[in-house]
């Protein structure tokens, strides 16, 4: 019986040691195949990076009802509904998967240098004003309608309410913000992350929570976002 357990470790520990060779050698060829797209990737990032950024202009540019500043820098596509009607100032930075949306008579203007990161939203039916310097934050929803709901008719097929949004200079909006209709944010003001923004912030005002309420006033121009 001692006899037979030990073989049959041995033949478990040799198992064991094969499938590991198999993949090692496994990766070794992966690794090997790998190599050579590596190195043309490599060499050719430059010219890959300068053809997205091209084609998300053209392609945004082609979407707007109003003319884009050659000044644009956008970093990947941009998904554009409705009537276009976006007035683009110079200088500003695009970063991708944007949803920009304007219906009726609205429209969204966004002054010099306005920076747009990753994923945000923006949907006007009366209108949106982001001015100039100002930097919206991953994920930020900005929408200046809300929806009715009217007797006899489905939540879908009711009307809405809009009124118009307006951002000021040097505003600085972190990750994941909701900005409500009808509000104003005063020019170097700072909302806090995933907060709820449902009345007007005071110029230089420092704002977090759900909904945002105020948390101080901004005596310097901040490094960090505050906790």
């Amino acid at each position: 019986m001692p006899e037979f357990h030990k073989t049959d470790e041995t033949r478990v520990i040799c198992i064991r040691d094969q499938a590991r060779e198999a993949r090692m050698s496994s990766f070794n060829v992966k690794s090997a195949l790998a190599a050579p797209l590596i190195l043309y990737y490599r060499s050719l990032a430059p010219l890959l990076k300068a053809l997205r950024r091209i084609d998300a202009f053209a392609a945004l540019r082609a979407r707007l009802s109003f003319p884009l500043p050659a000044s644009t820098v956008i970093l990947g596509r941009a998904s554009v509904y409705g009537t276009g009607r976006v007035r683009c100032g110079e200088g500003l930075l695009i970063y991708p998967n944007q949803y920009i949306e304007t219906n009726e008579e609205g429209e969204i203007f966004l002054g010099d240098g306005v920076v747009l990161s990753t994923g945000v939203h923006l949907v006007a039916y009366a209108g949106i004003y982001i001015g100039k310097g100002s930097m919206i934050g991953e994920y930020t929803s900005i929408r200046d309608a809300n929806h009715t709901r009217e007797e006899g008719r489905t939540l879908r097929d009711s009307n809405h309410v809009a009124k118009p949004i307006i951002i000021g200079s040097e505003v600085w909006i972190g990750r994941g913000v909701t900005v409500l209709s009808g509000v104003t944010i005063g020019d170097g003001a700072t909302v806090g992350a995933n907060a709820v923004v449902t009345r007007n912030v005071p110029a230089g005002a420092v704002v977090g929570g759900v909904p945002a309420v105020p948390l101080r006033n901004r005596v310097s121009t901040p490094t960090e976002m505050e906790q």
